[in-house]
């Protein structure tokens, strides 16, 4: 027998403001056809004065546990995958499992931007094979609002805010890549290339920092580094693209979008695709994605799932799970 982590439920939250790209015409130069040209978006979330990540990443959670019929009681452990928390500490994951009275367990943040929630569910999963615990909720959060430099047009109009969450459960498998549940997990950084995406403050420099991004040289590390890390997790699993029913990316830009996808030699049919609706909203972009394609009946039982995202450090690194 072999132990696999494996879906129990997912949901995610979305805050009620949307902003649509012509709401920037009216202080930037620029327009809706430059934006949705460039990077397909159409529309962001932006959190109201009082949401912060942890209320969203609650929301998020409160929705994946009614998905998968469980009670706060019911987890072991709760990570959240944020570069936004509420505070420099404690943890935005200690505020969630307070938020939703969970009183045992533990709960941590993990911090790789718009690579984080792969992180996470990478962590999850060791915890949950290694027999340290048997349930776990991974959620991803942010509030990107709050760190935009609202004079850069070449960032503020790309990010957005939001939450999604999953819970990995325990169960069994046979060791082969039939079972259901996290299959392989492929993880990079390499920290030469910070200053492609990065933001200019922080505790330790005792500053109020914004995102800084060279877009260009992202796009160019991005669709390279996404499908060389997808097709090493399924390596790693024993299949292939052939084998793959959905990919569902970080969504940043649908020009890495679609790049990556070819260069894995998929439809883009075959893409959960939501960056249009959400912007790029970081650790939170895949389990929003996860979540919109398994509510709207795309992602079923059974079904091959790769994720795969980069961000800032460069992080980067890619998922196979069986749905």
């Amino acid at each position: 027998m072999t132990i696999r982590a494996q879906v129990a439920g997912i949901g995610h939250y979305l805050p009620e403001r949307i902003v649509p790209n012509a709401e920037f015409e009216k202080t930037l130069e620029t327009s809706d056809e430059w934006i949705r040209t460039r990077s397909g978006i159409e529309r962001r979330h932006f959190a109201a004065p009082e949401e912060t990540t942890s209320v969203l990443a609650t929301h998020a959670a409160r929705a994946a546990l009614k998905d998968a019929g469980l009670e706060p009681s019911d987890l072991d452990a709760l990570i959240v995958a944020t570069s936004t928390p509420d505070l420099t500490f404690p943890s935005a994951a200690t505020m969630v499992q307070a938020r939703l009275g969970m009183t045992g367990g533990f709960a941590f943040d993990v911090q790789a931007v718009c690579a984080g929630f792969v992180y996470a569910l990478t962590t999850a999963n060791a915890l949950i094979i290694s027999g340290q615990v048997r349930r776990v909720m991974v959620i991803g959060a942010e509030t990107f609002s709050r760190i935009m430099d609202w004079t850069d047009r070449s960032t503020c109009v790309l990010f957005g805010d939001g939450a999604g969450a999953l819970i990995l459960e325990a169960g069994e498998g046979t060791g082969d890549s039939s079972d259901r549940g996290i299959l392989s997990t492929d993880l990079h950084s390499d920290g030469q290339f910070r200053d492609l995406l990065y933001v200019d403050g922080g505790v330790s420099t005792n500053s109020i920092g914004h995102l800084r991004m060279e877009g260009k040289e992202i796009f160019r590390h991005a669709v390279e580094k996404l499908a060389s890390t997808a097709t090493a997790a399924l390596d790693k699993a024993g299949l292939t693209a052939e084998d793959v029913d959905w990919v569902v990316p970080h969504q940043a830009n649908i020009r890495i979008i679609t790049g990556t996808a070819k260069k894995l030699g998929l439809p883009m049919e075959q893409v959960i695709v939501t960056v249009q609706d959400h912007g790029n909203t970081s650790a939170a972009s895949i389990p929003m994605a996860l979540s919109v394609g398994k509510h709207a009946g795309k992602i079923t039982r059974g079904d091959l799932v790769v994720t795969e995202a980069i961000g800032g450090g460069l992080a980067w690194g890619a998922v196979v799970l069986r749905w």
